[in-house]
């Protein structure tokens, strides 16, 4: 049986600019070409965990403008149930440049997402939250969880919630008020490790790929770390597949276009 999702997170529409190089302070570059693609954290991972074969409920918000379609196309296309409210600000936006190594620089508009409340979650086997959304968000689903609660503490603050499942990178970790539980550790082209109460049960190195874009490859992890797991894999394989399916993002252009279904994962772990 297919494990349940509940995804609370944000929408965005990503703006992306892939140039040679990115500009310096005060300098302007020329030559990019230009795409609008689905994205933000949240509806990435609810795509990702779709794709990984999850069945997928999408709560967050959007605006009432023409963006909030473009933004869920992605979500639509990888079949995932949307239980999204209409905010009064517009549609979340990503402004992105990625460089010809495949490294990108990132700027937020939050605009609905940051409307994102209380939340009234489904049955589900997990809840993966971000942190795209307010606090208010991620305390509401957190106290509704009835089965696993993975946080992908991304972008980096303090929250006050105890959860079963946290993703971070290095700068994350920092930020972190509670380490206990799993911890899964991201180290980019060195991989992963996976912590339990502080202890090393687990580490991975991912498949060499060509780098494209590094937009959505930490969402593709971290859906792939949490659907192996509810899948009951050991926590050695559940990492090996995380690192596999973030290569895989890595290697492809955009955000939810670049997400890998789990037999591509497999091919490439083969």
């Amino acid at each position: 049986m297919a494990p349940r999702i509940a995804v609370v997170g944000s929408v965005n529409l990503d703006l992306v600019a892939r140039c040679e190089r990115s500009p310096r302070p005060g300098e302007t570059v020329t030559g990019a070409s230009f795409e609008r693609v689905p994205g933000g954290k949240g509806a990435n991972q609810a795509v990702a965990c779709a794709r990984l074969g999850a069945e997928v409920t999408m709560l967050g918000a959007v605006g009432a403008d023409p963006f909030a379609d473009e933004a869920l196309a992605g979500l639509r296309e990888a079949g995932v149930e949307l239980r999204l409210r209409t905010a009064s600000a517009p549609t979340g936006v990503a402004v992105i440049l990625v460089d010809a190594a495949g490294e990108n620089v990132i700027a937020v508009a939050p605009g609905a997402n940051a409307e994102l409340a209380e939340v009234e979650l489904p049955a589900a086997d997990a809840v993966l939250v971000q942190l795209e959304i307010p606090d208010a968000a991620v305390l509401s689903a957190w106290e509704q969880a009835s089965g696993l609660f993975c946080l992908n503490a991304a972008p980096a603050r303090p929250v006050a919630v105890d959860a079963d499942l946290t993703v971070v990178n290095r700068f994350e970790l920092e930020a972190l008020t509670r380490r206990d539980g799993l911890v899964a550790l991201t180290l980019g082209a060195e991989g992963a490790v996976l912590l339990d109460d502080g202890e090393e049960v687990a580490r991975a190195e991912p498949p060499p790929v060509r780098a494209v874009d590094g937009t959505a490859a930490g969402d593709a992890f971290t859906a792939c770390l949490l659907v192996s797991l509810l899948e009951e894999r050991p926590p050695a394989e559940a990492l090996r597949r995380a690192c596999a399916a973030g290569a895989l993002a890595a290697s492809r252009f955009g955000a939810q276009p670049s997400l890998p279904t789990a037999a591509e994962v497999d091919a490439l772990l083969r």
